[in-house]
């Protein structure tokens, strides 16, 4: 559900810019707070997980399109809410800036609809009152469920009212939410129900983990177990499972080829070219894959399972990319939040 600049207008994109950046700012006071250290690494390896589910796509069967994990209640479980914001800001922003997927102008809207639905109204509002501190398997799994396809659906409506707000006609209010709204509740099915397995399994395994998204752990817990267990689930992800991905076009492009016709829109107007070509010179490695030359053909070459060593260097040089981000973030952010409760405690 990336979406792309010639989605929305400048108007649009720098308002949902400000959204954003206010929320990463809120989010920051709140985990420098919360003085947790144990999420500096876990920031980090779950960012390269969830950058690695995201690369794939799984096929909505009888509809020609795919989906993918948007993470935001799995890092919210995890995390909590403002961690889980934060990280999955540092995924899509890793995402647009190297992968050329999504646009930046459209960044500051790839993080509301991904991330603030999930993280600040599916989690608190359903997950929570659902699941709330129980270790009954059923609740959790209901909760997770729930809250996966709320978020999902809140974040495809705000797609749909994005464009509209920015005017873009070849989509049509109630032609596109009518095509958008059911696609995401198949996709969000899917995410639910992998979010409430991992909910469940770490439960089972490591139930400390799950105390950082808001329950008091125990003293001298160790995270190294977890840590190398999502870190060897990313590298799995991102180096071998992305071969396997749909190359259908996910729920918003279908969406788009459904109403308009086209999978892609042509994007205008001066800002929009300057963030295009920003983005074509940060982008080392657009699409997932080493630069292709243009002369080649579309559609050349795919099979699937689509075994690509430039799929797989994506992967895992993006996995990294994410883990260093996320886990420098959290780590400026725990300093600081020494800083200040040094500056609190000084006679």
């Amino acid at each position: 559900m990336h979406m792309a600049d010639a989605l929305i207008s400048p108007a649009v994109g720098g308002a949902m810019w400000a959204v954003s950046g206010g929320l990463i700012a809120y989010s920051a006071k709140k985990v420098r707070e919360e003085a947790d250290d144990r999420k500096v690494p876990l920031m980090g390896v779950l960012g390269a997980f969830i950058f690695a589910a995201q690369m794939i796509n799984f096929s909505i069967p009888a509809t020609g399109s795919s989906g993918h994990l948007g993470g935001g209640m799995i890092l919210s479980i995890l995390l909590g809410p403002y961690a889980g914001f934060l990280t999955l800001a540092s995924v899509l922003t890793i995402q647009a800036l190297f992968f050329a997927d999504g646009g930046l102008l459209a960044l500051g809207c790839n993080m509301l609809n991904m991330g603030f639905f999930t993280c600040f109204i599916a989690y608190p509002l359903i997950h929570r009152r659902i699941a709330g501190n129980s270790t009954d398997g059923k609740r959790i799994m209901t909760a997770a469920l729930l809250a996966g396809v709320a978020g999902l659906q809140l974040g495809a409506f705000a797609v749909v009212i994005e464009t509209l707000a920015s005017g873009i006609s070849e989509l049509p209010f109630r032609t596109f939410v009518l095509l958008m709204q059911p696609i995401h509740l198949a996709i969000g099915l899917v995410e639910g129900t992998v979010t409430a397995g991992i909910a469940t399994l770490v439960m089972n395994a490591r139930p400390e983990i799950l105390a950082t998204a808001g329950q008091e752990a125990p003293a001298g817990v160790s995270v190294k177990k977890t840590l190398l267990t999502f870190g060897a689930a990313a590298a799995l992800a991102a180096g071998a499972l992305s071969w396997f991905a749909s190359a259908d076009p996910d729920g918003l492009e279908w969406s788009m080829l459904k109403t308009s016709g086209k999978e892609e829109l042509e994007s205008g107007g001066r800002l929009h070219g300057l963030l295009d070509s920003v983005q074509k010179r940060t982008a080392f490695l657009p699409d997932y894959n080493f630069r292709k030359a243009e002369t080649a053909e579309p559609g050349a070459g795919q099979a699937w399972p689509a075994v690509d060593k430039g799929t797989s260097a994506a992967g895992l040089i993006g996995g990294l990319l994410t883990l260093l981000l996320a886990w420098i973030a959290g780590l400026a952010l725990r300093r600081g939040g020494v800083k200040s409760l040094s500056r609190y405690n000084r006679p």
